[in-house]
Order: structure tokens, then sequence, then C-alpha cells
């Protein structure tokens, strides 16, 4: 076990032994980084051993390309291994991860929300069983190649965003806990970009330098994850009502899972001259509710299932100035976190955003800093207020109120609420 102020050096992994007395268990995908981390540690003497995980059918993901996990990625696994000279094991997780993932993918979709499987992997699949498996292997430690960087501070090891801001995959592991955090390792997070790694993977002379990243959901063919639900879960692309946010259908649609919250394209709604967003799902009444954009400015999230990183308790009930990430792509935004218990939570933006998705994560990072503090899942939000939102025009009278789509006022917007 690593020793915060030992009393003689530490190797590069924080164990005050030799490389070759420490075993190391690398999680290969088949991949260009997991491929850099297993040559890197090889070279450096550690005693490393390579696992693949097969998560779903071998088979249908032998042609996919841009997958992982599967079909031809645990061959190039597997290839590199024997390259290095170090042991590798196949593991089949299929059941696991299709009740701990897929299944979790799917009936978030039903729930009117919008999954981050991605997530979901790695907290109850790769951090959980995978590092289990490699604790019964007598490794020191689990190491990966996820661009996120690992530091011992004075209250123990800490999660910081990648050195390459373009890479950082902070927001797929905030759910980490300490425990986990203390056993993992993530040699690719100081490395200013991926051309690094791709130069790495040349320098050692692997098949797979020039491999293309992973795209999209692994389990998901063509980015096509409306099939893969319906083929879960017969029935779910009924279609349904297209409804402004007072209940005046606008139109039909082909099931509630093929829309998202801040969707505008796709909707097929004619007649209109504003454009109409997504704003609301109600999967249970079959319901795509839009309105104006207006309509998807937040100002207070609720976050659940939070995983807190920080060095004080969470719930103290006193709030906290961070940093958030609400979608991966997102820069993170100044907000405020109110504790209403170890793992719920209302946080409130400095400033409203767009378009944010129950199912979501919300990470939180230190004020202007790099450590991530951990973050929650974000439930359903309350929108805009109606009253404070311009009103719907049509595109034959160029005249309209709110939630009305004729020309004509329809409802009294200070007598009567929106469905939101």
């Amino acid at each position: 076990m690593a020793l915060d102020h030992p009393p003689y050096a530490l190797n590069s992994l924080g164990f005050a032994k030799p490389p070759a007395q420490t075993r190391v268990v690398v999680a290969m995908s088949g991949g260009v980084d997991s491929a850099v981390v297993a040559a890197h540690l090889a070279e450096a003497g550690y005693d490393v051993v390579g696992v693949t995980l097969q998560l779903y059918d071998h088979g249908a993901a032998l042609a996919k390309k841009g997958a992982c996990c599967a079909g031809r990625d645990i061959h190039d696994a597997r290839r590199v291994a024997e390259q290095l000279g170090v042991p590798h094991y196949v593991l089949d997780y299929e059941n696991t991860f299709r009740k701990a993932v897929i299944d979790d993918f799917a009936d978030s979709y039903l729930a009117g929300t919008t999954p981050v499987p991605c997530i979901r992997c790695n907290e109850r699949v790769k951090f959980k069983d995978l590092l289990e498996t490699a604790q019964d292997l007598e490794a020191d430690c689990l190491a990966t190649g996820h661009y996120i960087q690992r530091r011992v501070g004075p209250h123990g090891a800490e999660m910081h965003r990648a050195a390459d801001a373009a890479r950082d995959q902070s927001y797929f592991l905030f759910s980490t806990t300490r425990e986990q955090l203390d056993y993992l390792r993530f040699p690719l997070g100081h490395l200013a970009s991926k051309a690094d790694t791709r130069a790495l993977a040349s320098k050692y002379g692997l098949g797979v330098a020039d491999k293309p990243d992973s795209q999209d959901i692994c389990f998901v063919p063509n980015g096509d994850y409306a099939t893969v639900i319906e083929k879960l879960r017969p029935g779910v692309t009924d279609p349904g009502e297209i409804t402004d946010m007072y209940g005046k259908v606008l139109g039909t649609h082909r099931g509630v899972i093929h829309y998202t919250i801040g969707q505008r394209r796709g909707l097929g709604i004619g007649g209109l001259s504003d454009p109409l967003y997504v704003v609301k799902l109600e999967p249970e009444n079959r319901r795509v509710i839009v309105g104006p954009k207006e309509a998807l400015l937040t100002r207070t999230i609720p976050v659940r299932e939070i995983n807190w990183l920080g060095d004080t308790p969470f719930d103290s009930r006193e709030s906290r100035e961070v940093d958030i990430r609400i979608r991966s792509a997102r820069p993170p935004r100044p907000a405020r976190i109110r504790p209403e218990s170890a793992t719920r939570a209302e946080v409130e933006l400095i400033t409203a955003e767009e378009g944010v998705s129950p199912g979501q994560a919300c990470v939180f990072y230190a004020r202007n800093g790099s450590r991530i503090l951990g973050g929650g899942w974000i439930g359903h939000c309350q929108g805009a207020r109606l009253a404070d939102m311009p009103p719907v025009r049509t595109a034959q009278t160029g005249i309209g109120t709110h939630g009305a789509v004729d020309g004509a006022r329809t409802r009294d917007p200070r007598r009567d609420r929106p469905v939101l």
C-alpha cells in the first residue's frame, strides 16, 4: 500500500518497493490508450497482467467499428499482450454488463431521462467487478487508460482533471469512490495531448498506434439507440402527442425515446414561425412537450445519488461554492451547492443553463481548480416561468400568445399554469 510520507523513495506508481515486485492489472480495452499503459508499465519493469472484459455479444460486435470490449478489440488486446510478453485474460462479463448498464440504459429512456451508460459502466463494472478481480489476482493496483490525474493530497488520494482538457474524462469518473481511487492508477492523465499517446504507441511498436478512438455507445450499432431499446423493451416506440406547454396538440411523434430535452430538429411540427424545442418528456402519457428556447433555461438543479470526494463532510448543510459540469462537452460553470443530505442536494447555477436533462450527471469541481469533488445524477428540473417567455407565433398569422399556435389566446397565463 502506498505511503503518503515514506521514509524512502516510492516507485512511479507510489509503492515502496521495486517495480518488479509490484503487480499491476491493466484494463486492456483493445484501444491505443490502454495498450500504451500496458507497454509503458512493462518497459518500466512492473509485473503487468492484462485483463480484457467481454461486455456484449462477441459475434455481433466483430464488424462494428469504434466499439470497445468486444469482437476485434479483444483480439487487438490479446495481440498487444503477446507482443509485450505479459499474461492476458479475457473475462466474460456479458450478464453483469447487461444488468448493470444495458438494462439501466433502456429503463432510463423509458422513464423520460437521458442516461450516460459510460459512467454506469465505470461505476458498476470496471471499478467494481474488475477491481475486485484485480485484487483476487493479488495486484497492488488497477491501471486504466482514462485521461484523468490521481494525486495524493493531505487527506489522501485526489482526482484531478487531465492535463489535456480536450481528452479529460472527469465527467465520466465522478462516481469513483475514495476506496476505489486509492487502488486505481491513471498513467496517461499527465500527457499534453492524444498525439503524445500515439507517439508512445509508435515508439513501442504497437499495432494499434493508429487505431481510431472508440465512438458513441459501445453496444449501440451506428448510434441507433432506439432500435436497441425497442429490442429490449418491445412497444416503447408507440406514437403519441406533441403538445405545447399548455397541452395544445401540435402533432404526433413516433415514440418518446426518439426525443431528448433541448432537441429542435426532427420534431415534425409545421406551420410555426418561431422555433420550438423539447422541454419535457412524459413517457407515462406518451407525450412530448415543446416550447420556446427560453423554456429550457434552468437555474436550480436537483441532484441525487451524490458521491462526495471533498475533504469535509458533505451533509453539513452549509452551501458550497463550486464549478459544475452538466454535460461532458460543456465547460464547468460556477454554481452553489446546498446539501439536503449526504447524497442529495440542490444546485443553483449562477447563470441559467439551457437543456439541463434529467438522467445526466452533474459533476462538481473545486472553484477555478482542477480537482473533482464528486457529483451526482440530475433529477427533474423546473424550467423557466411561462409568463417570462415570448409568445409563439404561427407562420400563417405572424401573431401569437403564450402557448397558442393559432394566433388566438387560448388561456390566460396569469391564471393558468403550464404543464411544466
